[in-house]
């Protein structure tokens, strides 16, 4: 139990945006108490020794940091190292009449990159097509970014501070569905599969679905810290749960584990919690609450109806972890695969094949080549492992795959979980020179290192509503309602009850943005005064 039994705010989820949450009260003076129901502290950020008998420590379910503001590093005085990444994504295919090329695009190499361009496509159109969506992207972010940590705009009050050369990309990019322009901007398929990635990364949805969820997805994807550019936090995710717990135990947070929160008594003046710990229950009273937790989670601990915050939420995600005695060699290319799996490897990702995986998900069958995109971390950064395994040449690989949605697993979350793991893996043999099971290290017990997650699996592991990692459809960065306007967007129907985490306006991904907005309404009520 907490060593007191009322404190001004108390937080249910010990994840990074809960983490951040804590760290700025506490230093603001609050008394602050995070109830975390695992073991450890991280929740989605947390790395761990997923092999039995390998010193090496995964980022298990995220990986790659680009929407974590800079603001929160240096108002939190954290040491968080990220490291770009040499290669930018490498994109091989094979045509109808079985021809292979492939397209390397380096970070801050433009002269390489229009020379791999004419050579993949035979002309600089798509190239030049890419620079103009990646000049969009980047009006926007300026626009958008600076706005993510502080209170809601509303959608014409933003569109309002558009400078006038900029209305193209608001009009691409925010009001009709992003395979308008994609399909304007690019000809070739694989590089339009390329783009339309970072639109369906964890939503299983078409580039022309009218809600525009795979717009917003997109414009996630790209703004961070105006540049989109997705780093490697050096020492893997992990490291950035270690300074977040350094800062907020240090500012004088108590952070409990293995506390499981199973009800929340809203109050006028304070709110109760009861969570259990070693299967004894006890109580806490909070000014505030503040949770980590999904919307639908929340709304169960205080015993409403769930329905309607589940409504058409679904995760669609596959994550593999691997670890690998060698890199395996490529197939029919030039490129290395060192230079490959730095960057961001997209495999049967091209565009019609992104749409014919998502068709036949709706058709209830796993895509028969499912999209997916895999990445070397230690290619990067190896201090992810131990001397030893760095010595003997072995590497993590990282497969995000797409399609997956969370009704597919339901039944069955074992057998599809096989089968799709081995669709996955003969996806990334399509491309090799040798089976990656033959890279595979074995673990203390002789299994092969491979470790898959569906949608099911993260529901049940981290309380994600229907294993969605967004915790629901991510929300535009401004909003629709004017009621709503001036505020945080953490707010729920209880005057001292907030929201911390991906179910937030503009939550998702590793971003602690959700966390320092929820904090800001708790000053802002505490002091009196806008606190950004």
């Amino acid at each position: 139990m907490t060593k007191q039994t009322n404190y001004d705010v108390v937080i249910v989820g010990g994840g990074h945006n809960g983490l951040v949450s804590a760290c700025y009260l506490a230093k603001a003076g609050l008394s602050v108490a995070v109830l975390e129901r695992n073991s450890a502290i991280g929740g989605a950020t947390r790395s761990k020794q997923v092999f039995s008998g390998l010193d090496a420590r995964l980022s298990v379910y995220s990986y790659l940091v680009s929407l974590f503001p800079g603001k929160i590093v240096n108002d939190l005085s954290l040491n968080l190292k990220l490291r770009s990444r040499e290669t930018a994504s490498w994109t091989p295919v094979v045509d109808a009449e079985g021809r292979r090329r492939d397209l390397l695009i380096r970070n801050n190499d433009p002269g390489a990159n229009l020379a791999a361009f004419r050579e993949f496509c035979g002309h600089d159109q798509d190239y030049r097509g890419c620079q103009h969506l990646e000049e969009m992207q980047q009006q926007l972010a300026s626009l958008v970014w600076p706005g993510l940590t502080q209170p809601l705009l509303t959608r014409q009050e933003m569109k309002s501070r558009l400078p006038s050369d900029a209305t193209a990309a608001w009009q691409a990019l925010i009001e009709e569905p992003i395979g308008r322009v994609i399909e304007r901007e690019i000809q070739d398929d694989a590089v339009r599969g390329l783009v339309l990635t970072d639109a369906r990364i964890g939503v299983s949805v078409h580039p022309h679905e009218e809600s525009l969820l795979q717009n917003r997805c997109f414009l996630y994807h790209v703004i961070g810290n105006g540049t989109g550019e997705w780093r490697v936090p050096v020492g893997g995710m992990g490291t950035l749960v270690n300074q977040l717990t350094t800062a907020a135990v240090d500012a004088g947070a108590e952070l409990l584990t293995g506390a499981e929160v199973c009800g929340i008594e809203p109050g006028p003046k304070y709110c109760t919690i009861r969570y259990t710990t070693d299967e004894q229950e006890f109580c806490v009273d909070g000014r505030f609450v503040l949770s980590n937790a999904s919307a639908d989670v929340l709304d169960g601990f205080m015993g409403q109806d769930q329905s309607e915050t589940q409504d058409g939420v679904e995760g669609a995600g596959f994550k593999i972890n691997m670890l690998l005695k060698r890199l395996p060699r490529l197939r029919a290319t030039r490129t290395s695969a060192a230079s490959a799996f730095a960057g961001t490897v997209h495999l049967n990702e091209g565009y019609q094949q992104q749409i014919e995986a998502y068709e036949q998900t709706l058709t209830g069958t796993l895509p028969s080549r499912p999209p997916g995109e895999i990445y070397c971390h230690t290619l990067t950064d190896d201090s992810i492992l131990s001397s030893d395994l760095r010595e003997q040449g072995f590497h993590t690989i990282t497969l995000f795959g797409l399609d997956m949605p969370y009704r597919l697993f339901a039944e069955d979350n074992g057998g599809l979980r096989g089968r799709a793991t081995g669709s996955f893996l003969a996806g990334i043999n399509e491309y090799l020179d040798e089976p990656i099971e033959d890279c595979l290290a074995t673990d203390a017990n002789g299994d092969l290192c491979v470790e898959a997650k569906s949608a099911v699996d993260l529901e049940s592991e981290l309380r994600l509503p229907r294993g969605n990692i967004f915790h629901g459809d991510l929300t535009w960065p401004f909003t629709d309602d004017p009621d709503r306007a001036g505020t945080w967007g953490v707010e729920t129907n209880h005057a001292n009850i907030f929201l911390c985490g991906s179910s937030a306006a503009r939550g998702g991904a590793v971003s602690g943005i959700p966390g320092h907005n929820a904090a800001m309404k708790v000053l802002d009520l505490t002091t009196g005064s806008i606190s950004s």
